[in-house]
């Protein structure tokens, strides 16, 4: 059961990350015809873009979310029951120790980053630690330790960098109508060059809310995975449903920071969004229901 979730979850995240990167080509080439007559060109911006923020994201994405969220990095003396829960399950997951980072919040939470295991580190609010027993912060760690051996740290700061060159192309595309730098060589009477402006232009302004849904429903295939994946190393489901349970009868967070807030265990803010379209995180009960199937 356990690995066949796992199984299935990884397929859903490729399929999510083809249509991301689908989705990147299909700009380039809507602000190659609607800028330049060419989509080969706009193609060539769009995967220069793309490989800027790329390195860019994935070389700082430590620094720049820790700093986000106004977490400071704790040494084994200053928080010594976080920092040997996270050793332990490095440890069980066989992956090297990553860095501990607290955010002073009442409300308990915790998340992962970096751009790969090596270069991992882990947070977790005051809140968390004061509220949460041994046997539920194992669980939490886990959870957040999982994300580290998936990859799924890559995979979320890959899937920034595209949001974010997918929000770039549409800005590039508004400059260049404000500034009349349009496409201007085909003749008015071509049908069918009209339908393709207006096809372009309707690219344009629905890829940035699509990449959003994109990022969002990706965000919540990792959480049911990471979830499954706590269990494989702590061996018990108790812990992390317990933890669970605790966070989502909490307040919401203060200080978090809105574009990461797909990174933390459970949606920072409390958001009850009337389509869960946009949900940055799958509904706790649904979590704690395939825990308890386990």
């Amino acid at each position: 059961m356990l690995y066949q979730q796992i199984a299935r979850n990884k397929r859903k995240t490729i399929y999510v990350m083809i249509g991301f990167y689908m989705l990147v080509g299909l700009m380039g080439a809507a602000l190659g015809y609607f800028c330049y007559g060419r989509p080969s060109v706009g193609i060539a911006i769009a995967i220069g873009i793309g490989i800027f923020y790329m390195i860019t994201t994935l070389s700082q994405s430590t620094q720049i979310v820790m700093k986000m969220n106004n977490a400071h990095q704790v040494t084994e003396q200053q928080a010594p029951e976080l920092y040997h829960v996270v050793e332990d399950m490095a440890m069980v997951a066989k992956v090297p120790m990553p860095e501990v980072y607290i955010i002073d919040d009442p409300s308990p939470n915790a998340f992962a980053t970096g751009p790969d295991p090596e270069h991992a580190a882990v947070a977790a609010t005051s809140g968390l630690l004061q509220r949460l027993n041994r046997e539920e912060l194992e669980g939490v760690m886990g959870h957040e330790i999982s994300h580290i051996r998936n990859y799924d740290i890559r995979l979320q700061s890959t899937a920034l960098a595209l949001v974010s060159v997918i929000s770039y192309l549409a800005n590039f595309s508004v400059n260049s109508i404000f500034w009349g730098r349009v496409n201007r060589d085909d003749d008015e009477n071509n049908n069918s060059a009209i339908i393709a402006m207006i096809l372009s232009l309707l690219t344009l302004i629905l890829g940035p809310l699509a990449a959003s849904l994109a990022q969002m429903a990706l965000s919540r295939n990792r959480e049911y995975l990471a979830d499954a994946s706590a269990v494989e190393l702590t061996r018990n489901p108790q812990g992390l449903i317990n933890a669970l349970k605790k966070i989502s009868n909490s307040e919401p967070m203060k200080n978090a920071n809105t574009s990461s807030a797909s990174l933390y265990i459970a949606d920072p803010f409390k958001k009850d969004n009337w389509a869960h379209l946009f949900d940055t995180h799958p509904p706790i009960d649904q979590r704690i229901k395939r825990l308890e199937e386990m």
